[in-house]
């Protein structure tokens, strides 16, 4: 595999988090699905587009991205074996036979100059080491003229799910949870700071819009609270606390969590608030400063 600098990550997406990102991908999918419209309508996919999917995970998105793409193909790129491996399965299950999966680092990854038409994630691009170092790397991999096309999350205190977890503050070791533009999660969460970012990084166009979805994080209180206590943030949260601690957490998160359970019984949902990201390299050559 090519160099890896994204070395923490690499670490995480192949250790416990990408474990369970890989077992519950149904769950995350029913999470997060409410984006993925919106994501590929903004790379405005030709039917003949190459398609780069970075942070992939188990490879909905690309798959999705493979089925508008008929006559192209759709490329999906992760640091998670665990994740891929069950990318791979999925997508050979239901026949999407023009997409692929690679395990690498979109920051280094070899990508042939212009070799794509589109770069798409969903809530893949915000743990880079160097942002500017990976978002300059991509842009050399698209073509004069396409497009990039992100979901990223916005605002902490806008997401339901962030919402559920502070209300936790005092019983579990939150500390910065949750802060918008620390290293992480919420690194993209500030606009203006995408668009200088994506704009040294060679970007034009640049846009960021608010998109909303509701996700179905449970069947039921306290089905969500403990799929909640058992993602990556949750469990960190919950390896810091003494047991009786974490019980009388979990108590108060089932709680707050019943009254956002669907008066249909479809379960517990939560609004997500997310950017939609746009950018494209520029199909004429810039002139120099």
């Amino acid at each position: 595999m090519p160099e890896i600098v994204n070395t923490a990550q690499s670490h995480a997406w192949n250790g416990p988090e990408g474990v369970h990102w890989a077992a519950h991908q149904d769950r995350w999918n029913a999470v997060n699905d409410g984006f993925n419209e919106p994501l590929l309508e903004a790379a405005r996919l030709p039917a003949t587009g190459r398609v780069l999917d970075i942070g992939c995970g188990a490879g909905r998105t690309t798959r999705l991205a493979a089925l508008r793409v008929p006559r192209g193909s759709a490329l999906g790129l992760d640091l998670s074996g665990p994740m891929l491996a069950q990318a791979r399965a999925r997508a050979a299950r239901e026949g999407v036979a023009n997409v692929s999966f690679v395990q690498g680092d979109a920051q280094t990854h070899p990508f042939g100059p212009g070799s794509f038409d589109a770069v798409i994630s969903r809530y893949g691009a915000m743990f880079f080491a160097d942002p500017v170092a990976a978002f300059t790397h991509l842009h050399a991999a698209l073509r004069p003229g396409g497009r990039l096309a992100l979901v990223c999350p916005a605002e902490p205190g806008l997401n339901g799910w962030v919402t559920a977890m502070a209300s936790l503050r005092g019983i579990l070791p939150l500390g910065d949870f949750g802060r918008a533009g620390a290293p992480g999660m919420f690194s993209l969460a500030e606009p203006d700071h995408v668009r200088r970012l994506l704009t040294s990084a060679g970007w034009t166009a640049v846009g960021v819009e608010p998109v909303e979805a509701y996700g179905r994080w449970g069947q039921d209180a306290e089905d969500a609270a403990g799929f909640l206590l058992a993602t990556g943030p949750g469990r960190h949260l919950a390896d810091q606390a003494a047991p009786a601690d974490l019980a009388r957490a979990r108590t108060v998160l089932r709680d707050h969590l019943r009254a956002h359970e669907a008066p249909d019984g479809t379960g517990v949902r939560l609004l997500s608030t997310s950017w939609l990201i746009t950018g494209e390299r520029s199909a004429v050559p810039l002139s120099p400063r």
